[in-house]
C-alpha cells in the first residue's frame, strides 16, 4: 500500500480532479433535460450487451455490438442541442457590451417593463442574446434597432400592436427585432400546462445561451428561462436578481 501511494504523481491527482470536475459539470448540464432519459437508454443497451456477452447470445451480441460501434455518431445526433449549449458555455459573453453600470440599467429597465406588463396581464417574450447569435430568428421578425425603453417594449406587446406576437430580441443593449418566432421545446419533461410562449422560451435557451423573460397573459406571472430551465419571479426585485445571476454565470 505504501509503495502504491508513493508511486502516485501530482499529475495523476490532477488527472483525477479534472475528470471529476468534467463529470460533475456534464451531470449538471443534462440534469432536468431529455438527455437524461437518453443516457438511461444507452446505459440499458450497454447492460444488455454485457448480459448477451456473458450468456453467449451471439446474435444479440452482434446486433448490439454493431449498434455500439456507432455510439459516438449516435451521441452527437441525439445530444446535438446539449453539445451546442455546452460549447457555448466554455466562453461566456456578457449580454451587453457597455459598462457594468449600463448593463445594470438595462436589466433594471427590463425588470420594470416585465412587472408593468404582468400587472396589465399583457403576454410578452423578451430574449436577451448573449454569445450565440440568434440571426436565424431575426429574419422572420420585424427589424427595429432601437434603445431598450419601457415605453417602447410596452407598445410592442400591447394586443393592438401588429408585432405583439412573437419575441423581442435584445442584442448589446438594443432591440434588434420584434415579432420573432422561436423554436418550441420538444422535451417530454416539460409540463403540458405550459403554453407556446413558455415552450418557445425554453426551446431557444436549449439551443443557445440566451436569457429569456416570459410574461403570462393568463395569470400575469413572470418567469425567467435560462439553459432550458424556468424560474418564476413574482416581482421586479426578484426578477432583477435572477437576471443578474443568469447573465453573469
Amino acid at each position: 500500500m505504501n509503495d502504491l501511494i508513493s508511486n502516485i504523481r501530482l499529475a495523476d491527482l490532477a488527472d483525477v480532479l479534472i475528470i471529476t470536475v468534467l463529470v460533475y459539470w456534464l451531470i449538471g448540464l443534462i440534469r432536468g433535460t431529455r438527455a437524461v432519459q437518453m443516457v438511461y437508454g444507452l446505459l440499458t443497451v450497454g447492460v444488455l450487451y454485457w448480459t448477451a456477452q456473458y450468456f453467449e447470445l451471439y446474435t444479440l451480441s452482434w446486433i448490439l455490438s454493431t449498434f455500439l460501434s456507432s455510439a459516438i455518431l449516435i451521441l452527437v445526433v441525439l445530444f446535438q442541442n446539449d453539445i451546442r449549449r455546452a460549447l457555448t458555455q466554455v466562453g461566456r459573453w456578457r449580454v451587453f457590451a457597455g459598462t457594468r453600470r449600463e448593463q445594470s440599467e438595462l436589466l433594471e429597465e427590463i425588470a420594470r417593463t416585465a412587472t408593468m406588463l404582468a400587472a396589465r396581464r399583457v403576454g410578452a417574450l423578451l430574449v436577451l442574446e448573449r454569445r450565440v447569435h440568434l440571426n436565424d430568428y431575426l429574419d422572420a421578425g420585424t427589424r427595429v434597432d432601437a434603445r431598450v425603453t419601457r415605453e417602447l417594449l410596452v407598445s410592442i406587446f400591447l394586443p393592438q400592436s401588429p408585432i405583439h406576437d412573437g419575441a423581442v430580441i435584445i442584442r448589446e443593449g438594443r432591440i434588434v427585432a420584434a415579432g420573432c418566432f422561436l423554436p418550441l421545446t420538444a422535451s417530454p419533461a416539460i409540463s403540458k400546462s405550459l403554453g407556446s410562449r413558455h415552450r418557445a422560451a425554453i426551446g431557444v435557451t436549449e439551443e443557445s445561451d440566451a436569457v429569456v423573460v416570459v410574461i403570462s397573459e393568463e395569470e400575469g406571472l413572470i418567469s425567467l428561462v435560462h439553459e432550458g430551465r424556468m424560474v418564476k419571479a413574482v416581482d421586479a426585485k426578484e426578477l432583477l436578481a435572477a437576471l443578474e445571476q443568469a447573465v453573469s454565470s
